[in-house]
């Protein structure tokens, strides 16, 4: 790690010296007048990050000398239309930016071995993850490659951001496809919150063995509420290695992950109409609250900007042919299925989304009726009616009694982690156990005794 900031509110000031530090020591680093630059910002699913406006503040702090692309990491949503580009990236120039496209712009360079995957994941899986991402990355003869985004909790890595802006956001069908359900086979609930979970492992091999010659570094991003509940950035972290996402992750896993003593009964979550237009985003307020929903409870969804299950015509298809109905269910349609089987990241999407059967998700969505919704298996509330009932406006975030009942309002689901004390202990409890099984494989790899200490050390925190 080259340097970082944490503990304290970092206000656009004092963020914008912090850029210009990162590439005043990139210059010393790694090359000391760089003439082609790629940026990899989120998408605007992370708008609320601020990731953008430290994607423009570099573009322009690297001149006019300088020949820069920007390709927003979109994995495999929706690309950006040029209205969306100017909300997230502000003045830099459309045609500077450029659309990753899932299928048609990735490489194969190597592949994650079946043997390291499932030993990684104690038997659960054996298929190999190939390494498919964006030519532009190894291809692109770029002097400088820098990643920016937010270090928040995440269904399928334990956390986002580092290198999964390389292996989702720019990652080619096959390699999303192999990880997303990898991860699902691991279990979201165990993956939720941890700081390395068995596919962050194989994703850190990968970049190791097919990444190692890019000319890149990180800027990592936490974002925290203060009392008044006012969103902060009081993370930030620069540097090239793991241990910068790590020094993000452990203080991302102190500040974004909320433990409760009990399980709550109703849970209303918003979700801003100009960020999550799909279920398939959207169900961020289900993979977030998930550890905290009791069961035979109910999660609320308030999405007005909601207008189609998936992020692509065939899997919005494949979400209304099966729906979110359990685990069971959708592994017996992909055995059963060719086209879920060639969509597995869409077979992973649809277990993470589901509830199990455990509680109730019932959606408000602006742009999808009735028969759409309960035809997929959730709940329907007209979202005229839900924001009556739940006026975002009016709720505070954290518990509200609305007619006589306990609520427990969350704004923004996707910037945290809310379980019971509980759930969250056993999945740390699952990821020591994969801790002191790597460690037992790789002996001289450090990462795997630090992670175990620091499971054993937030086991006896949480515990209290």
């Amino acid at each position: 790690m080259w340097f970082h900031e944490q503990g304290r509110v970092i206000d656009d000031a004092r963020q914008k010296e912090l850029m210009q530090r990162t590439l005043d020591q990139a210059a010393d680093r790694i090359q000391a007048r760089p003439k082609r630059v790629l940026l990899l910002p989120p998408d605007l699913t992370r708008y609320h990050s601020g990731a953008g406006q430290l994607t423009n503040w570099l573009y322009h702090m690297l001149g006019p000398d300088c020949e820069i692309d920007l390709i927003p990491t979109l994995g495999q949503h929706v690309p950006h239309t040029p209205e969306e580009n100017r909300w997230m990236f502000g003045d830099i120039p459309e045609e500077r930016i450029h659309a990753h496209d899932w299928k048609r712009s990735c490489a194969t360079y190597g592949e994650v071995s079946a043997e390291f995957v499932r030993y990684a994941t104690d038997g659960r899986v054996d298929w190999p993850i190939p390494v498919q991402i964006h030519r532009a990355v190894k291809e692109g003869n770029y002097d400088l490659v820098i990643n920016i985004g937010q270090v928040v909790p995440h269904e399928v890595l334990g956390f986002a951001n580092h290198n999964k802006n390389y292996f989702i956001g720019l990652g080619g069908k096959d390699m999303i496809c192999a990880s997303h359900m990898m991860a699902a086979t691991c279990g979201i609930e165990d993956n939720l919150g941890q700081i390395i979970t068995p596919l962050r492992g194989c994703y850190n091999v990968a970049e190791r063995d097919y990444l190692a010659e890019v000319p890149d570094l990180y800027i990592l991003i936490v974002k925290t509420r203060d009392e008044a509940g006012d969103l902060n950035t009081t993370g930030l972290y620069v540097g090239e290695d793991v241990d910068t996402y790590v020094a993000a992750a452990r203080y991302a896993r102190e500040h974004t992950v909320f433990l409760f003593d009990r399980s709550l009964p109703k849970v209303v979550c918003a979700m801003d109409g100009r960020e999550f237009k799909s279920t398939w985003v959207g169900n961020k307020a289900v993979y977030r609250t998930r550890k905290v929903v009791a069961d035979g409870g109910e999660l609320v969804v308030i999405a007005p900007g909601v207008e189609r299950f998936g992020e692509q015509d065939e899997v919005d298809r494949m979400i209304r042919k099966y729906g979110y109905k359990g685990t069971p269910h959708t592994l017996a349609a992909y055995k059963a299925d060719p086209e879920l089987q060639d969509l597995g990241h869409a077979a992973a999407h649809l277990i993470h989304g589901s509830s199990e059967g455990r509680f109730t998700i019932t959606y408000a969505p602006g742009k999808l009726g009735r028969e759409d919704v309960e035809g997929v298996g959730l709940g329907y509330l007209p979202l005229e009616e839900a924001l009556a009932a739940y006026d975002p406006d009016a709720l505070k975030d954290g518990f509200n009694t609305v007619d006589g009942e306990e609520v427990y309002f969350i704004s923004s689901p996707s910037l945290g982690l809310w379980s019971a004390r509980e759930k969250f202990l056993d999945s740390l409890h699952t990821n020591l156990a994969f801790a002191e099984r790597m460690a037992a494989r790789e002996p001289d790899e450090p990462v795997w005794q630090q992670l175990i200490g620091w499971n054993r050390e937030d086991l006896d925190r949480y515990a209290q």
